[in-house]
């Protein structure tokens, strides 16, 4: 009895072995199985994640792959692209231009970003302090608190910051205090709440937020304003939108597939509506970027 009862204790065994291998070599293909963007978080990786998996959603549905996001810093970014954890990346238009100088990589589609129904393809940086402060031109910069959203941000810093350059100011030289606060948000409510004078976010971050109930448009004042049919407040000139690009590893096929199945992208879809654009276009030329990143002798293009 002892005899037969271990003989069944081991095929027992055997089998739930050989059944949790199957499983986890089902999920461990699985895994492998996934296309992986990786989305800087601007606003946090809650707020990325939130706003990009109904794309994520739909390119899985076109393209018979499983999509899934994952909300990077822009520290980690370029740690993941190394490291091929992730097979697209859609970043700030200057990382890209940075990142594919450095590790390859090609944008498939550019964003076109939209408000009260306006199509843009282009964004800038917005350079504002509150509404009843001295500070009135760009030259008062100097001496005052001033935050950026991150240095390797383009429209949360590198724009403002050529500007800055090219009227005399460095803003980490020429000012009381430089921070970065890692996300646009935190730039905007530090300044509402005083405790920064000057901050710079890119353009559309104020107008959103307001339209969410976190700020009053009417409680900042933007410095050296440009003022045209661009949509968004800004200080700065434009620069083209944020690509949807794919790491050098990914297969050219798939990454043709996604840029034609983002290029369909209705307005009108959950895609489009989640992520508060009105679609995609074919890439756009980032030379103008590249240009820029030269002039601030910045990542790849500091030489």
């Amino acid at each position: 009895m002892d005899k037969r009862f271990g003989t069944v204790y081991k095929q027992l065994l055997s089998f739930f072995l050989m059944l949790l291998l199957a499983v986890s070599f089902s999920v461990a293909t699985a895994a492998a199985e996934d296309v992986r963007i990786g989305v800087l978080a601007k606003r946090g990786a809650e707020k990325a994640i939130a706003k990009w998996l109904p794309t994520a959603q739909y390119l899985s549905e076109k393209t018979g792959k499983n999509f899934v996001i994952q909300a990077l810093t822009f520290d980690e970014v370029p740690l993941f692209l190394k490291a091929k954890k992730v097979d697209f990346f859609l970043v700030n238009s200057s990382m890209y231009a940075d990142l594919k100088h450095q590790l390859g990589g090609e944008a498939v589609a550019s964003m076109v970003n939209s408000v009260e129904g306006k199509s843009v393809n282009a964004f800038g940086g917005v350079i504002f302090v509150k509404a009843d402060s001295p500070i009135q031109t760009l030259q008062d910069i100097k001496g005052k608190r001033f935050m950026a959203v991150k240095k390797s941000s383009f429209g949360g810093y590198q724009m403002a910051q050529r500007l800055l350059l090219e009227n005399g100011i460095d803003p980490e030289k020429d000012t009381s205090l430089f921070k970065e606060g890692g996300t646009h948000d935190k730039v905007v409510e530090m300044v509402r709440d005083g405790i920064i004078e000057v901050g710079t976010v890119r353009s559309d971050t104020l107008e959103r937020m307001a339209a969410e109930g976190k700020i009053k448009l009417s409680d900042f004042r933007v410095l050296n304003e440009q003022k045209d049919d661009f949509p968004f407040l800004r200080s700065t000139p434009l620069y083209p939108e944020w690509p949807m690009a794919m790491a050098a590893h990914t297969d050219p096929a798939l990454g043709k597939a996604v840029g034609e199945a983002l290029i369909a992208v209705q307005a009108d879809s959950p895609a489009a509506k989640s992520a508060n654009i009105v679609g995609w276009s074919a890439p756009l030329d980032y030379t103008v970027v590249e240009d820029c990143l030269k002039v601030l002798k910045f990542g790849s293009f500091a030489q």
